[in-house]
């Protein structure tokens, strides 16, 4: 199988993993080795993220009210349910760091506190998505859950991934593909 590196992963209905049901994943690393990506369609009921930048002693009380609104409201995401304490954050290309690895067209991964600083400060990346923890397979997983009709793939649109209403991204990356998502089924026949 061809790298699915900047690839959307689809849920199919009836996965069987009630933590990656109806969920939009983007994969920034496949191997032989192995897979990495993160949920961009669900978010943590809490910490926000001026609650996680506070926790982290990235700015203080005071600093807060000077973070650009446009992280002040943006959600934190749950990645996956590997590492759930640490965060990444997928982002425009603008901003790198000896850190930063990219990742597709228009989309870098920094896993850093200095990115946070910047972010904090609004010297940061214009398009964000920081995640708690991430979603990882062992070599030949995920192709064997791809195999099993777990997943569908799709090339990455970064509108959907920076830009679309969570609750629109699993219908929107569906749509690209041709899908209803009305009409998917999560039954496997035989021929």
């Amino acid at each position: 199988m061809e790298t699915l590196d900047g690839q959307f992963l689809i849920a199919m209905p009836g996965m069987g993993d009630a933590r990656f049901e109806k969920t939009v994943i983007f994969i920034c690393a496949h191997s032989a080795e192995g897979a990495m990506g993160f949920v961009v369609n669900k978010t943590l009921d809490a910490p926000s993220i001026p609650d996680f930048l506070s926790q982290l002693n990235i700015v203080n009380g005071e600093e807060i009210r000077s973070i650009p609104d446009s992280i002040l409201q943006a959600p934190l995401y749950r990645g996956g349910p590997v590492e759930p304490g640490r965060g990444f954050v997928l982002h425009s290309p603008e901003y790198t760091s000896e850190t930063t690895l990219p990742v597709s067209e228009g989309v870098s991964l920094t896993a850093t506190l200095e990115i946070l600083r910047a972010i904090a400060t609004g010297k940061g990346p214009s398009k964000i998505l920081l995640a708690l923890g991430y979603s990882g397979w062992a070599g030949g997983q995920l192709e064997e859950e791809i195999a099993a009709n777990g997943w569908l793939t799709a090339p990455s649109q970064n509108s959907i991934l920076f830009d679309c209403d969570n609750a629109l991204k699993y219908s929107e990356a569906l749509k690209m593909l041709g899908v209803d998502p009305a009409l998917l089924s999560g039954d496997i026949g035989h021929a």
